[in-house]
């Protein structure tokens, strides 16, 4: 079928659209040379998309689950995707967060603008997966398009927390941690804008690693900016996150957010001691406004335990952690604005292009956009507002400051190993569904404050879980210079292992 040429007055309303006006003359002109470019066009929509080939073809959809099945609502969809016969993640069942591409599977995001769309194509993560072995046995809730960290905007209802169900998993990838409490379930997939894998780590007491930016290839993952897109593992213990990780970490020729991505042997550096390793307990981190103080207390004990197994501890500070804020509203505005724009694709840029989401995006935002969750719908008012008003200029400062902020850690992490911090200043949240609006929007982003900052940083942060009071998770966050997440992760493990002793 050909495609649709542009009449007269699509071309005065596209003109409006750009601030000028059309001659006679230049319509004539424009409508004379539209002819031999759209040939060109028809031409180009009826070529092959030119996507990856899916090699593993032993797909099973699924269902949703009961309430009595997964009574946390932490599943979207049980599924069956087999990998390959053997591998590092043979008999590893693997859960993914839904927006995460798996061919043959549908994807939601957890909004009911994408409901119906299937994936064509695997996201890289997920070839990696299958071609160690694993099996992916889950899409996972999260919140409504990964606008919220409080766990209770999906279209499906709220994710409750394993420890308490009268409070919330966290999120945006509630479901990713939740869903470890699964018996089918042993690790799972998360994504961090502003601290989407390390809140619900924290708050549901399981693992879950930020990994430096970049270090896992991002392709085939419906993101918010490719400059600050995260994708991470999350598990029960420190060696199934290593382990995950170094399944799915390396270069990828398809990801434009890739340069030179360093690997490291994630599991092998976990039996190393720590003793030497020097902490940073940063300042900034504690006692900030929404601080609960038994929080502070319990990550500073775990602080005490690690200095007992040797490491170094030192009290550091880094003002610019505080003033993080403008830099995270002013890409994420203006950042999320451009991916709606873009129809989750965007432009300028090499790699592989999701055309089927941005066909299926772009159809469903002109049908049903007031479906939309209020904090997306709030942060697509304010990121057109800006770029209006202000032709991009508060972006492109944004963007232009992360080399400030980023410089800042790296200064201190010039003298240090890890620096070291509460993951999230409060416990879970009690879910509570009569918030109003601005309640629903404040609660899903008054954690942000120790997460966010090193999301535009592209530090790599790990959050392992210390213990709990009254009853709920808290979570002690560990990040460190780019591309060491190994270091991480040892710390990470040692402090687990000591934990595990202590409970004996």
């Amino acid at each position: 079928m050909a495609l649709r040429r542009p009449t007269t007055d699509d071309l005065h309303l596209l003109a409006a659209t750009h601030h000028f006006e059309l001659s006679k003359e230049e319509v004539e002109a424009y409508q004379a040379l539209i002819p031999g470019m759209f040939e060109a066009l028809d031409a180009l929509d009826q070529a092959p998309t030119n996507v990856p080939t899916i090699t593993y073809h032993e797909r099973d959809p699924g269902r949703r689950p009961s309430r009595q099945e997964d009574p946390l609502n932490a599943i979207i969809r049980r599924c069956s995707v087999k990998g390959a016969k053997s591998g590092k993640l043979t008999g590893k069942r693997i859960g993914i967060k839904d927006n995460v591409c798996i061919a043959g599977i549908p994807m939601t995001c957890a909004s009911l603008v994408l409901d119906g769309y299937v994936p064509d194509i695997d996201a890289t993560i997920i070839t990696r997966i299958l071609d160690a072995g694993g099996e992916i046995t889950a899409v996972l809730n999260m919140d409504n398009f990964a606008f919220s960290g409080g766990g209770d905007t999906s279209t499906y209802g709220p994710i409750r927390n394993p420890h308490n169900p009268e409070h919330l998993a966290g999120g945006s990838s509630g479901g990713s941690g939740a869903a470890l409490y699964c018996t089918d379930i042993d690790l799972t997939i998360g994504g961090d804008q502003g601290g989407s894998i390390r809140i619900p780590a924290s708050w549901c007491g399981v693992v879950g690693l930020k990994p430096t930016h970049s270090l896992v290839p991002y392709t085939g993952i419906v993101g918010i900016d490719p400059t600050f897109d995260h994708i991470g593992p999350m598990a029960r213990s420190v060696a199934d996150t290593a382990l995950l990780l170094e399944v799915i970490a390396g270069k990828d020729p398809m990801d434009p957010r890739q340069y030179d991505v360093s690997v490291q042997p994630y599991i092998q550096v976990l039996s190393k001691n720590i003793r030497g390793i020097r902490l940073g307990v940063l300042r900034e981190g504690f006692g900030t406004p929404v601080s609960e103080p038994d929080v502070d207390t319990k990550v500073r004990e775990a602080i005490k335990a690690l200095q007992e197994l040797g490491a170094q501890v030192q009290e550091v500070s880094v003002p610019a952690h505080l003033e993080a804020g403008g830099i995270t509203w002013g890409l994420i505005t203006e950042g999320m604005a451009a991916s709606i724009y873009g129809s989750g694709v965007g432009h300028h840029w090499q790699g592989l292009y999701n055309v089927s989401l941005a066909n299926a995006l772009g159809k469903s935002l002109q049908a049903q956009a007031q479906d939309l969750p209020y904090q997306l719908k709030f942060v697509l008012l304010m990121g057109t507002y800006l770029n209006k008003a202000y032709h991009g200029r508060l972006y492109a400062k944004a963007q232009n400051q992360r080399r400030t902020l980023r410089a800042a850690y790296d200064d201190v992490l010039q003298h240090l190993d890890v620096l070291v911090m509460p993951t999230t200043p409060n416990k879970a949240h009690k879910y509570d569904p009569k918030r109003n609006i601005r309640e629903l929007i404040e609660h899903g982003w008054n954690m942000l404050g120790n997460t966010a900052p090193f999301d535009m940083t592209g530090h790599p942060s790990l959050s392992v879980p210390c213990g709990k009071s009254n009853g709920l998770p808290v979570g002690l966050m560990l990040t460190g210079r780019h591309f060491d997440d190994a270091t991480l992760l040892r710390v990470g493990y040692a402090f687990e292992q000591q934990m595990s002793w202590e409970r004996r």
